[in-house]
C-alpha cells in the first residue's frame, strides 16, 4: 500500500466519528485534504467541520476516486450503502468499516469482488488523541492491509489488532465505556461538591484524577488490583471508601453494564440485513 500521505480517502457518512478522523489524519500531515472525499447524507451541521474539505453526498462518486473507502454510516444502512458502492470496488481498493455489529463477512457476501475488508471499532475520545481502535482483518484483507488501518487510526490514539469474535464485547467495553466513566466521574464531582467543593473545581479534580489513574495503568503495566492498594493504606480514608462502593455494588453494575452493551451491540444489524 502507498504511504498514508498518497493514499487517497473516501469517508462515507462523515458524521462525529468520521469527521473527528478526518481532522486527526490532516492534522498530522498523514492525508492531503486534496486526497479526501467526504460524503455526508444530510447535516449542513457536520458540512461546517470540514469547512476546508470538498464534501460531497455521492457515495459511489467518493468510492470511485479513493483507495481506501473509510465507511461510518448506522450499522442499519451498511448493507444499501455497500450495494450502492460495489461496483467501484476492486481488490486494489480498501475498505474499513467502523459500523458497530457489521461482520467482515456480512459485507464481503454483498460485494462484487474479493475486495480487503477491515472491521474497525474507534471511540470518542479519539476527539482528543486519546482513543482506542480495535481493529480486524477479513478473508481478503492482508498484513499489509491492516498495517495501513493501523497507521490511520494511530492518528486518534491507541490501535490494536485483534480476532474479530472479540468486537462485539470490544464495543461493549471501550466504545460504549466512556459513557460509564463519565457516569462515574460526574459521581465523584457531585461527592466533592457535597462535602464542600466548588462544582468547577470537583469536576476539575475528578476529571484529572481520572486521567491520572488511566494513565497510571496504561504506562506502569501494572494491574488495577495493584495500583488500588497503592492508594489504600490500614485504617485509612481510601478504604472507608471503598467499603461504600463494595456494598452499592459499582463492581458488579459495571460488569454488568459492559455485559449489556456487549449483547446489544450484537443485534444492532438488523435482522433482515444479515438475510
Amino acid at each position: 500500500m502507498a504511504k498514508t500521505s498518497q493514499v487517497r480517502l473516501a469517508v462515507l457518512g462523515a458524521g462525529k466519528m468520521g469527521g473527528i478522523l478526518i481532522e486527526a489524519l490532516v492534522k498530522q500531515g498523514l492525508v492531503s485534504p486534496k486526497n479526501l472525499f467526504p460524503t455526508v447524507a444530510h447535516a449542513e451541521a457536520e458540512r461546517k467541520n470540514l469547512a476546508a474539505i470538498s464534501v460531497g453526498g455521492d457515495n459511489r462518486a467518493a468510492a470511485k476516486k479513493a483507495d481506501v473507502i473509510l465507511l461510518c454510516v448506522k450499522p442499519q444502512v451498511v448493507g444499501r450503502v455497500i450495494d450502492e458502492i460495489a461496483p467501484e470496488l476492486n481488490s486494489d481498493k480498501l475498505l474499513i468499516s467502523i459500523a458497530a455489529s457489521v461482520p467482515a463477512d456480512y459485507i464481503e457476501r454483498r460485494l462484487k469482488a474479493e475486495v480487503p475488508v477491515i472491521r474497525a471499532m474507534p471511540n470518542t475520545p479519539s476527539l482528543v488523541g486519546a482513543g482506542i481502535t480495535a481493529i480486524s482483518g477479513g478473508k481478503h484483507a492482508a498484513a499489509k492491509h491492516v498495517d495501513l488501518a493501523k497507521r490511520l487510526f494511530d492518528a486518534v490514539g491507541k490501535t490494536v489488532v485483534v480476532d474479530e469474535k472479540n468486537m462485539d464485547a470490544i464495543t461493549g467495553l471501550s466504545a460504549s465505556g466512556p459513557a460509564f466513566i463519565y457516569i462515574i466521574l460526574e459521581s465523584l464531582a457531585e461527592g466533592g461538591v457535597k462535602v464542600g467543593l466548588s462544582r468547577e473545581l470537583a469536576t476539575l479534580l475528578a476529571a484529572q484524577m481520572t486521567l491520572g489513574a488511566a494513565k497510571m495503568v496504561v504506562e506502569t503495566g501494572h494491574h488495577p488490583a495493584l495500583l488500588k492498594d497503592t492508594v489504600t493504606t490500614p485504617a485509612g480514608c481510601t478504604i472507608d471508601g471503598i467499603l461504600e462502593l463494595e456494598e452499592g455494588g459499582l463492581r458488579v453494575t459495571l460488569i454488568k453494564a459492559v455485559v449489556k452493551a456487549a449483547q446489544r451491540a450484537k443485534e444492532l444489524l438488523l435482522t433482515d440485513e444479515r438475510a
